[in-house]
């Protein structure tokens, strides 16, 4: 059995074997070629479908509603490819849809270029930063915060290393319906026979140190919103 966390790995592990069963926690599994189907994965692939690319959207639309943001840069993990494009085609659509000008911005690592990716940032004059899954560590997280730069992503972790804020797919939730899959693989089931399932519960969490750090006043109607306050 093989669980595989996010795009890269779930296709690594779909070339490597068509006999061993894998389990995927991964964004968009259909569009980035996966599997075949929401009901029949196809041979020895099924799981959970965490559809970040659109959270990373609705992640726009929040910078909106709580700074008044007209101009926001993005992200993208250049080592992920397929799912970078569908995370800026999202934040390109949230952008036309809030009125949003969007700074489109490719990294190839977590680690890779920050020093002058937060010059060109700064240079773009951007109210904030959205970053994709895959890209969201802490030192992403400090380097926001000493440019006292709105941050926000798709996964929980962003915001307890001190990044502002994320609205995802419950992150324990998902690994809990993952290890399902794997409980009804061992009893004999096929996973091509288990359709993949999306997330049902989502969570909104702001870190209050890290806006108060920066100097944000962030009204109590967008607080209210929250599933999840740090302070």
């Amino acid at each position: 059995m093989i669980v595989a966390l996010y795009v890269p790995c779930a296709l690594a592990a779909k070339q490597a074997t068509r006999e061993i069963p894998i389990v995927i926690i991964a964004a968009e599994p259909i569009e980035t070629g996966i599997v075949s189907s929401w009901a029949s994965p196809g041979g020895n692939i099924t799981g959970v479908a965490l559809m970040s690319a659109a959270l990373v959207g609705k992640c726009v639309e929040l910078f909106r509603d709580m700074l008044s943001a007209t101009r926001i840069a993005v992200l993208a993990n250049a080592a992920d490819p397929l799912f970078a494009k569908l995370v800026l085609d999202q934040v390109e659509l949230a952008g036309r849809i809030t009125g949003i000008e969007i700074q489109p911005i490719m990294v190839r690592g977590p680690d890779e270029e920050l020093g002058a990716t937060f010059a060109t940032i700064n240079r773009g004059r951007a109210d904030a930063v959205v970053i994709q899954g895959s890209l969201s560590t802490k030192r992403i997280a400090d380097l926001a915060l000493e440019q006292r730069l709105p941050a926000a992503s798709t996964t929980r972790g962003f915001v307890d290393a001190g990044g502002l804020m994320s609205y995802g797919a419950d992150g324990p939730t998902m690994f809990r319906h993952s290890a399902k899959f794997v409980q009804r693989i061992l009893q004999g089931r096929r996973p091509n026979d288990l359709p993949i399932e999306q997330p049902t519960k989502f969570e909104l969490a702001v870190n209050l140190r890290t806006a108060k750090a920066m100097g944000l006043t962030i009204s109590e109607s967008f607080l209210l919103r929250a599933d999840a306050l740090l302070d």
